[in-house]
């Protein structure tokens, strides 16, 4: 768990980053194991646009009104290809991209 605030993980299973969170990515991607997967905000995947392999995004039948960012970080253009889509029956749609 990635947390700027919390100092102690509440289960000794869960390591938390507070800090040099590239390095700790990196780290476990050179690792043998399964996928790293990435639930924050735009900030997280903006500092960690660079070790991004794949997105998955959900696109939601709702117009919200307010413009939220899926990566803050410095424009920096990083090409994906679709690799899959998945309609689901509430007019949502997932969208799969690998890293070019």
């Amino acid at each position: 768990m990635v947390s700027e605030s919390i100092a102690e993980s509440p289960d000794p299973a869960v390591e938390i980053i507070s800090t040099d969170v590239v390095g700790k990515v990196r780290e476990l991607k050179a690792e043998d194991g399964k996928d790293i997967y990435l639930i924050g905000g735009s900030r997280l995947a903006g500092a960690l646009l660079q070790e991004i392999d794949a997105l998955v995004i959900k696109l939601y039948p709702v117009v919200a009104g307010a413009d939220i960012p899926l990566f803050t970080a410095g424009f920096a253009p990083t090409d994906f290809r679709l690799t899959g889509t998945r309609p689901l029956e509430n007019g949502t749609v997932i969208l799969s991209y690998d890293r070019k």
